[in-house]
């Protein structure tokens, strides 16, 4: 029996040992392998197709020298959505709620393109943190302000898609709750209650999928001033 809500959150484990890394692995079992033959099947190209239009819809803004990083963003965009959606089955647990994780991934993806932008063109990558025409007295705060949003920048996409996923999967837990306790009680209300959760069931599936894409097209705006 949970002791609190916030329990669906803790990393799971089995003889002391954590089982997030078998979490985190076993969503890449689930993708069907590319055959050898000419002629795939619908799931092959279903999933070929959305791959190819999402990494061209990423990488149309940057210019060649970013297009290296297509194959890394997408396979971090799928894995994210693998994720998001495996943890809103019942009995699963979901590793992108841990704040841990996503600024693991955060802060080397945004540390790289720093570094990429630093190393390729210093004069404009240090350019943006000062904006054209700011006048004498200003240029020491708006550096210091503009220091700050850069450092913060890995901290606001890890706390978005861990909030979003916490705030999702917590609000499905009190409405169950609520429609378990009401059904003996207040039927009638308890039915509403359950449509509701569907309605919610189905907006959390949608802020999987848009969060692991906000989370990737952010990367690539970043990705962009340094390129």
């Amino acid at each position: 029996m949970m002791v609190s809500f916030f329990d669906q959150f803790a990393s799971p484990s089995f003889l002391g040992i954590p089982l997030i890394a078998i979490a985190i692995a076993l969503p890449w079992l689930l993708f069907p392998t590319p055959p050898s033959r000419w002629i795939n099947n619908r799931l092959i190209t279903l999933q070929t197709w959305f791959i190819n239009r999402f990494t061209n819809q990423l990488m149309m803004p940057l210019n060649v020298g970013g297009h290296k990083w297509a194959l890394l963003l997408a396979s971090l965009m799928v894995f994210l959505i693998t994720i998001n959606m495996l943890g809103l089955l019942p009995y699963t647990f979901t590793p992108t709620t841990q704040l841990s994780l996503n600024m693991g991934f955060a802060v080397p993806l945004w540390l790289a393109t720093v570094i990429i932008g630093m190393r390729n063109q210093p004069t404009v990558a240090l350019g943006h943190l000062l904006p054209e025409g700011t006048p004498i007295p200003l240029i020491p705060v708006l550096i210091i302000i503009e220091t700050i949003s850069l450092f913060i920048r890995p901290l606001a996409l890890g706390v978005r898609l861990t909030a979003n996923l916490t705030a999702g999967h917590l609000l499905i837990q009190l409405i169950a709750t609520a429609v378990f306790v009401l059904l003996p009680m207040m039927p009638t209300v308890a039915i509403l209650t359950a449509a509701v959760l569907f309605l919610l069931t189905l907006l959390e599936v949608a802020v999987a999928m848009i969060q692991a894409y906000v989370f990737v097209l952010l990367l690539s705006l970043y990705l962009q001033e340094n390129v």
